[in-house]
């Protein structure tokens, strides 16, 4: 509850510091502080330390697994405006609004990611949205952005529908919005339950860009300002997960028999059609367009096994697919040509850049000492202990080899062609982050307890 309130008072704030700060510099730097304000009160919330003593009436339950996802989101946000921050600017004049619109999307993961009632889940996904329509739009003089935009608010609108009609049927069924214990059936489920649950399922598959509910994503991703391309891509999808996972391990965990099987063909779609798509792209943005989907196949596994190492490794697995996707996005913006030939060269002229983008590019594809292998090794554990879709972790290990193809063009290009220097404006500052971000990468990668002793002590 201290870093929700405390993201609600920043984004107002930050409307108005545009009128007020006239130095874009400064702007920046008060969200970043701000933003490091959240992270400090959120750790504080873990701890029992509450600023505000709210009655929610039991509408969101502030746990150690929400309390753990909202520091590392946060922590992966504060990243973000780190690398990335200053790349707003060239976006358009909206400065101050970009990081408000920001703050909200975060308000709402938040209530993604601790709710305990159908509404505030419904709320947290809109609150996520709507700004999110904004920031894909926000380069008015592309036409691009703006199909991308009104792309994306259609299709949303239409997953939300969706969404109400799911959690009307479950209203129907049950008279609660009440997640917790929300189905207690004996027998068959009845048919209006069933609907609810495929119709929350497709809904939630949409919002994480799960196949066949996929195809916005790469038109939106490519469209969108690669500076927001970035942030949707990983920590909007991150929350995305959590919610589909805390909905339906609070409430249809006991219903497995009857949505287990689906979950699993959606997962298999999704890695099947992520990775041989990505395969085939000659931009490298719209290539990890492709592989968001691809991880989005390994992150539904956590919501089929729905066990301990599922809960465990997703956590894992959003860390190192955050920080090195948003890694590998702060190089891109940097650069004018984003295909793969405009990485040609990149190791000689940018050695520290390019050493940082192998370990992003390893960890993506599951390479051991990197966090991204210990993560797709939970997923793979948590179906395996789930037992009976042994065929699933086969098909998952075969696409994780089919993804190392794709990415390793990348480090081809970077170290093993010739190419055209390009001009790049980057600060000591930045290739110091980005190396500390690539250190955290490995050591994620060899010692995982750091993350599994605050989720359990």
């Amino acid at each position: 509850m201290n870093a929700l309130i405390l993201l609600t008072i920043l984004g107002v704030v930050m409307m108005f510091s545009g009128v007020v700060l006239k130095r874009n510099a400064a702007i920046r730097t008060l969200a970043v502080t701000g933003l490091l304000l959240a992270i400090i009160a959120n750790v504080m919330d873990t701890y029992g330390i509450h600023f505000f003593n709210i009655n929610i009436r039991g509408m969101m339950n502030f746990d150690r697994f929400a309390l753990l996802f909202i520091t590392i989101i946060l922590s992966c946000t504060f990243i973000f405006f780190l690398l990335s921050a200053k790349d707003m600017e060239k976006v358009g004049i909206n400065f101050a609004d970009y990081f408000a619109l920001i703050f909200f999307i975060l308000c709402g993961i938040i209530l993604t990611s601790s709710f305990s009632s159908l509404l505030i889940l419904f709320l947290g996904i809109e609150i996520i949205s709507i700004p999110l329509y904004i920031l894909t739009g926000s380069d008015k003089r592309n036409l691009k952005s703006n199909e991308a935009s009104l792309k994306y608010f259609l299709l949303g609108a239409f997953s939300t529908g969706l969404m109400l009609m799911g959690i009307t049927m479950f209203y129907g069924y049950t008279g609660t919005f009440s997640v917790e214990n929300l189905v207690i059936v004996e027998g068959m489920p009845s048919a209006l339950l069933i609907a609810g649950i495929i119709l929350l399922m497709f809904s939630m598959s949409f919002k994480v860009s799960a196949a066949p509910f996929h195809f916005w994503t790469p038109d939106v991703y490519d469209g969108a300002p690669t500076v927001f391309t970035s942030f949707m891509a990983t920590i909007v999808k991150a929350a995305g997960f959590i919610a589909f996972i805390r909905l339906f391990y609070l409430s249809f965990d006991s219903l497995g028999d009857s949505w287990k099987l689906l979950i699993a063909i959606i997962t298999a779609l999704t890695l099947f059609i992520g990775n041989i798509t990505a395969v085939f792209q000659q931009s490298v943005k719209r290539m990890l367009a492709y592989s968001s989907i691809a991880q989005a196949g390994f992150m539904m596994m956590a919501v089929l096994a729905l066990n301990g190492p599922a809960m465990e490794g997703i956590l894992l697995y959003i860390i190192a697919y955050n920080l090195s996707t948003i890694g590998l996005f702060a190089i891109l913006i940097k650069m004018k040509d984003y295909t793969f030939e405009g990485f040609n060269g990149f190791a000689k002229r940018q050695p520290a850049l390019a050493r940082a983008a192998v370990i992003f590019l390893l960890s993506l594809a599951g390479i051991p000492l990197t966090a991204g292998f210990l993560g797709k090794f939970y997923m793979l554990k948590a179906v395996v202990q789930q037992g009976g879709y042994l065929w699933l972790v086969i098909m998952a290990v075969v696409m994780a080899a089919v993804s190392v193809y794709y990415y390793f063009r990348v480090i081809q290009a970077m170290y093993f062609k010739e190419g055209e220097a390009q001009s790049l404006e980057v600060s000591l500052f930045f290739k110091w982050t980005i190396s500390i971000v690539a250190f955290l990468v490995i050591l994620l990668g060899v010692y995982p307890q750091i993350i599994f002793k605050w989720y359990y002590f």
